[in-house]
């Protein structure tokens, strides 16, 4: 198996660079080759799960080249639960990207596949690099790609969306290379494995861990650095949103649980009732604004933010539990639930923006009060909105329960008010959600656009199809997910509360 991490990044990469090539005289070709290389990487992902050893939190499929020899920088990769689960979703929501596009994208369809698929192999070599320097090129180099996605195929406002993305991204990582080569030149190495041991003060963990909070917050994003989010999703077409919201909201989390609580454990402690505070203000202030929303992709980037607020309130709360209880009994819960909570969201949200792609293609409107009554004519499609609408309220039976019971169970330990404003989120997000739900899909039909809409075709719900069988999947049967992350979990939590000083 060795090698085949670099496949998966550099497959779709090279299949990337092969649809430009092509150009828009073979679009035909072009889709068939864009479907083809983004199943192969799902099919790649296949192996590297099944022979994932899940009784060990070491470095799997390990890979090591010299990159730049004078900074001792290494082509390094490896992956373990944390990442494994990641690198899965990511290889499996690409598909339905690229399915989705398929007849819909009439300008320029050959640089719109190739822009996804070499982002797809950058998101996965962000979650498989173990050397710091090569997870922050692949962490930048993925901007570009997004920022041509909605810069070219957004709606009307996308040169002012684009920028406040890329500048309010790009502007946070620079905080974090400044970390990285801080460190650097502290212990000689950018293998993540030596920082997360490298010994700091405490007023260097506090540095550290505020250069990283701003990479992380804002790609989260958390309150108060959403603002980008919202006005990203309304711009970028559907496949935008859809890895936007599934994959690279995922990697703040990921940064959180890769670097800020294992390499500045003492300043994570310090500072983690203000992160629990802004995560709790995520969930709750969040959700009131999702309830206002009049476009159909905005209340679902709100109510993304506000599910996100579960992640980082589950990665922080492990000290809040161990400060009170004094041991470390629902720290791994907090932090599956963390987890389960990002492969979760990534799977609903995508499917949501996906639905509103569907209508978007056939009425042109995101507008809530241009709908009602969509089951009436729309039968098959209007059961998988409402399956994935329940789904984003968490209800039982569907993965989106799962997660965030984890960490409301485990927020109980910490404190009753930390759980009960989490499970505020449940409340609303009913809320907000049905309250989409009834005026979209249900009621009389009262626009003859709707009168005239034709149900989901066979492309449509193969993709819808498959997601929700994957929702499902997750919410009824956890164990195969929690199992695969459990061993990482708990070595993360023993580096977590150890302290360094």
């Amino acid at each position: 198996m060795h090698g085949l991490l670099s496949i998966l990044i550099w497959l779709p990469i090279a299949a990337g660079v092969v649809v430009l090539l092509l150009g828009d005289r073979y679009v035909a070709l072009v889709r068939w080759l864009a479907l083809l290389a983004s199943l192969a990487t799902l099919a790649l992902a296949v192996p590297l799960w099944m022979q994932f050893d899940a009784g060990t939190a070491a470095l799997q499929f390990p890979e090591a080249l010299s990159w730049i020899p004078r900074f001792n920088a290494q082509y390094a990769l490896g992956v373990d639960g944390i990442s494994m689960p990641l690198i899965a979703l990511t290889a499996l929501m690409t598909v339905p990207v690229i399915i989705a596009a398929w007849t819909v994208i009439e300008k320029r369809p050959a640089q719109y596949f190739a822009a996804f698929l070499i982002m797809e192999g950058l998101m996965i070599g962000v979650f498989s690099a173990t050397d710091a320097l090569l997870f922050y090129f692949f962490w930048e180099a993925m901007l570009i790609p997004m920022f041509l996605i909605i810069g070219i195929w957004g709606g009307p406002r996308r040169v002012y969306a684009t920028l406040k993305f890329f500048l309010y991204t790009f502007l946070g990582s620079v905080f974090m290379l400044a970390a990285l080569i801080y460190m650097y030149v502290k212990g000689g190495s950018y293998a993540i494995e030596h920082l997360q041991g490298l010994p700091l003060t405490i007023a260097e963990q506090r540095w550290i861990f505020v250069a990283f909070f701003l990479a992380f917050a804002v790609k989260v994003p958390m309150w108060p650095v959403h603002t980008w989010l919202p006005d990203a999703h309304v711009e970028a077409p559907t496949g935008g949103s859809v890895i936007l919201a599934a994959i690279m909201l995922k990697m703040g989390g990921y940064g959180f649980l890769r670097f800020s609580l294992p390499i500045t454990p003492d300043a994570s402690a310090e500072l983690a009732l203000p992160v629990i505070a802004l995560s709790l203000i995520a969930v709750v202030y969040i959700g009131f604004v999702a309830l206002v929303q009049q476009d159909m992709k905005k209340l679902i980037a709100y109510s993304s933010i506000a599910h996100m607020g579960f992640v980082t309130l589950g990665a922080f709360v492990i000290y809040a539990i161990v400060r009170n209880t004094g041991h470390t009994v629902g720290t791994g819960m907090a932090l599956d639930g963390a987890m389960v909570q990002m492969i979760s969201h990534g799977l609903i949200s995508g499917a949501l923006f996906l639905c509103v792609g569907v209508l978007y293609d056939r009425v042109h409107s995101r507008q809530i009060a241009d709908y009602g009554g969509v089951i009436n004519t729309m039968p098959v499609f209007a059961a998988f909105m409402v399956l994935f609408a329940l789904a984003n309220t968490g209800l039982p039976g569907t993965s989106g329960f799962v997660g965030e019971f984890l960490v409301i169970i485990a927020s109980f330990r910490a404190s009753f008010w930390y759980a009960f404003l989490a499970a505020v989120t449940l409340v609303l997000g009913a809320a907000y959600t049905l309250w989409l739900v009834k005026r979209v899909v249900f009621g009389p039909v009262t626009s003859p656009r709707v009168a005239e809409l034709k149900d989901v075709n066979g492309r449509e719900f193969l993709v819808l199809g498959v997601l929700a069988l994957v929702v499902l999947l997750v919410g009824v049967w956890p164990a195969p997910l929690l199992k695969v992350m459990q061993p990482t979990i708990h070595h993360l939590v023993s580096q977590a509360i150890a302290t360094k000083l």
